[in-house]
């Protein structure tokens, strides 16, 4: 028996201008996405709610409730939905911002069309996981069925991005992994120099592993990378 073909992806557009929600909508439909769309930060929370979708393509500088606040509600609400933000700044710390309030990748505006549908392909890749199994290493387990991680018993709940870089780091044990190498396993595509995500969200995963004065395990070796071992290098 053949199998069934996975259902499409559900894509949620939250953009003020109604010419880039337009464009989008007929983009996405094109590849045979299901598309929802809203115009302000109320509305796309309310949207989310009843649509449920795979990802988000979120502009940052709206009316009402910004993006970046309806970045933290839907992360809070959901943190499996993946999310691409959208911004009209360029400068490192405004896209910091944006991925503090949980957002998966961003894009400047004005923004290629064909990198921003490559962008949303490689986080709804993320959707297609293989057969569950725990990888450990030292006191730190991740199942990967439940995609919760585990030091002594304790249960660490990761985003979808959190798990896809600590997965790797524990498929690469003691093994320096260069930023280059974590943007194209992780989020699917180079960031051509520019690795303010990776930075991020090595954060944000350092923060949850050492919770409760836990001992370090994510290492970095500045000009090379990072590395999971028990022992500083």
């Amino acid at each position: 028996m053949a199998a069934s073909a996975p259902p499409p992806a559900r894509v949620l557009v939250v953009d003020d201008d109604p010419g880039v929600t337009s464009l989008l909508r007929r983009a996405f439909a094109r590849t045979g996405s299901v598309v929802a769309s809203a115009a302000d930060g109320e509305e796309a929370l309310r949207t989310a709610r009843e649509f449920h979708p795979d990802v988000v393509v979120l502009d940052i500088l709206m009316p009402g409730i910004d993006g970046v606040e309806v970045c933290h509600r839907l992360r809070r609400a959901d943190a499996d939905v993946a999310i691409l933000m959208l911004t009209a700044k360029d400068r490192a710390r405004d896209q910091i911002v944006g991925l503090n309030a949980g957002a998966d990748d961003y894009l400047v505006k004005p923004f290629s069309l064909q990198v921003l549908s490559a962008r949303v392909r490689a986080l709804l890749r993320r959707r297609d996981l293989p057969p569950a199994e725990l990888l450990r290493y030292a006191d730190l387990e991740l199942d990967t069925g439940s995609r919760v991680a585990r030091r002594r018993g304790r249960d660490i709940h990761l985003t979808a991005t959190e798990y896809r870089l600590l997965e790797e780091f524990l498929r690469h044990p003691e093994q320096i992994l260069s930023k280059e190498h974590l943007t194209l396993r992780v989020w699917g595509y180079d960031f051509e120099g520019n690795y303010n995500v990776v930075e991020v969200y090595m954060r944000y995963l350092r923060q949850k592993l050492e919770e409760g004065g836990m001992a370090r395990l994510l290492h970095t070796l500045r000009g090379a990378g990072y590395l999971l071992r028990e022992r500083a290098p």
